[in-house]
């Protein structure tokens, strides 16, 4: 699936594959969205985050309270 879209057919088959069958009238929506969240993830590949920390180094409540915004 580099660059061509998931197809309603193959997104039926992949759903029944995954124990989810779905009606047909659903194949296209599911097909379509599954492309969109494809390209999102592809675009998040792309960033480039450098040094910075893995989430779980983040404890919530430690934060500088008086620093300036």
């Amino acid at each position: 699936m580099d660059n061509v879209g998931l197809t309603p057919q193959e997104a039926a088959r992949g759903a029944i594959r995954a124990g989810l069958p779905l009606g047909s009238d659903r194949h296209e929506a599911v097909a379509s969205t599954a492309g969109h969240i494809h390209s999102v993830i592809a675009t998040l590949r792309e960033l480039d985050f450098g040094d910075t920390p893995p989430a779980m180094s983040y404890t919530a409540g430690q934060e500088d309270a008086d620093a300036a915004l």
